[in-house]
């Protein structure tokens, strides 16, 4: 699924890059990287404590897909954008076609209508676990609004927007 995305309404925040090698090499920098990166975003956030734990756990959940999920070797790319009352992150990971099938079809069972329910479902399947799963529970439990572009034949960037503040709800 391939959707338009606009960040020039929005300011980069932050940028990081890491070798797909070294973030492979440990399931736990998912959660290393989501937490620095989320300290460092929630700064001048009215409660930035919660905003901290709200914004790493959404980046940790795109991390985890990532870690799972990408053709190596090459660079995984994080950027963090953030306009009006919400943020966005853009995950550029490298893919082959069986890659970019995958997160087309995440991408996909993200923006279903009836998201929150089918997360649910999958969730709760003993027989098999889903890796599309991190991308419905953005959607289902965060309202983020979740997109794939698709125009670089060797990467795919998921485009996630949130919003997180209770202030701007």
């Amino acid at each position: 699924m391939t959707a338009s995305y606009e960040s020039t309404a929005k300011d980069r925040v932050f940028d990081i890059v890491i070798g797909t090698g070294l973030f492979a090499a440990d399931w736990s920098n998912c959660d290393r990287i989501s937490s620095y990166v989320a300290n460092l975003v929630s700064q001048r956030r009215t409660d930035s404590l919660r905003y901290a734990n709200l914004f790493s756990s959404v980046l940790n959940e795109l991390l985890e897909i990532a870690f799972r999920c990408h053709h190596a070797p090459g660079e995984i790319a994080c950027t963090v954008y953030r306009g009006g009352p919400g943020d966005s992150i853009e995950l550029s990971v490298p893919c082959d076609a069986a890659t970019r099938t995958f997160y087309e079809s995440a991408v996909a069972e993200a923006c279903r209508a009836d998201v929150a329910e089918h997360f649910v479902k999958t969730m709760l399947d003993e027989h098999r676990f889903d890796p599309q799963i991190g991308l419905m529970a953005l959607a289902a439990d965060y309202q983020a609004k979740v997109a794939l572009d698709v125009s670089s034949s060797d990467r795919v960037t998921i485009i996630v927007d949130f919003v997180l503040d209770e202030l701007a709800r």
